[in-house]
């Protein structure tokens, strides 16, 4: 990437870090005045020598701070022609950083990776509110069911609803001579309020093959500031981004994100015959908490994904 001196957050990014990450990043900002030059470089790319004018400082010792900036992965650096040789011009590139608290499962299983964009459902039965958006503008009209049938639909980047689902289907990629280990389904979604409210529970269910796995109450419709992946043109007065969330079905039982929730196995899921895997994310009439769903693709909210299964398998001997 070229710096350019008109740069306004050069990178608007989030950082998912692991703990391990999260403590050379938590190093990095650990003193105030590196902290302070990271909140100047949001601003704009800087070069040393103006950092260490606007922080009174030797041009060693800005130096120094910068590199421990650039080695956390919060800002780069890039030589670049000045009025006397060549100076470091220095620009910040995340404004947002996430810790993933979660820990990966250990296993010695085989893990297939599908994703699937949200627009890409085979059913759905869904009650206003309700509308899809790609990253360009609205499909179809808004409140209005028939628009979940529009061709266009399999752009979509943010769907939502009050009750009902949208089914998906998956390939079933095990192979014929493995063992099931587990299955996950990973997404980012929220509740559904009329425009958004960050107070509004919403009971979200997820069945596979028509076997009810768990309910997840989400706390609310998050809104009010914009999505890190949200295209400018939705309002920030709309919904702007989910909770990330995973659904596992292992041997023992169901979880949400590694806290179980049912006593439902791999076993009572019945695929190893199924040419594909179908999944169902919906708000069930008479839900506790009736808040509707959210569901964001890779272009819209804060995370980079779609729908996300893992499959993790065994090899038979």
């Amino acid at each position: 990437m070229m710096l350019d001196r008109s740069d306004k957050l050069s990178v608007n990014r989030v950082l998912s870090a692991s703990f391990d990450d999260f403590l050379i990043i938590a190093r990095a900002l650990s003193t105030q005045l590196r902290m302070d030059m990271f909140r100047q470089l949001l601003q704009g790319p800087m070069n040393v020598a103006e950092i260490a004018e606007r922080f009174e400082l030797p041009v060693s010792t800005a130096a120094v701070n910068i590199k421990k900036l650039e080695d956390a992965g919060l800002i780069i650096t890039e030589m670049v022609p000045g009025t006397r040789g060549t100076q470091k011009l220095c620009a910040a590139v995340i404004n947002r950083i996430i810790l993933d608290a979660g820990e990966p499962v250990k296993t010695d299983a085989n893990c297939i990776e599908i994703l699937m964009p949200v627009g890409q459902f085979v059913d759905c039965s869904v009650t206003p509110t309700c509308g899809m958006v790609s990253a360009t503008g609205i499909i179809g009209e808004l409140d209005h069911p028939a628009s979940f049938y529009e061709p266009e639909r399999s752009s979509a980047q943010l769907l939502w609803f009050k009750t009902g689902y949208v089914e998906y289907r998956f390939p079933n990629r095990i192979p014929g001579n493995a063992k099931l280990q587990s299955i996950e389904l990973t997404m980012e979604i929220c509740s559904e309020a009329p425009l958004f409210n960050n107070d509004w529970p919403s009971d979200i269910t997820v069945w596979i093959n028509d076997c009810e796995i768990g309910t997840w109450t989400s706390p609310g419709d998050f809104g009010g500031e914009r999505g890190y992946l949200t295209p400018d043109w939705w309002g920030v007065h709309h919904t702007q981004f989910g909770l990330l969330k995973t659904w596992r079905v292992a041997e023992t039982g169901s979880f949400i994100d590694g806290r179980q929730i049912s006593e439902v196995t791999l076993s009572d899921l019945n695929l190893n015959k199924s040419p594909f895997i179908p999944v169902r994310i919906g708000v069930k009439p008479g839900a506790l908490n009736e808040g509707g769903i959210n569901l964001f693709g890779r272009q819209f909210g804060n995370y980079e994904t779609d729908l996300m299964m893992r499959i993790g398998y065994m090899e038979r001997g």
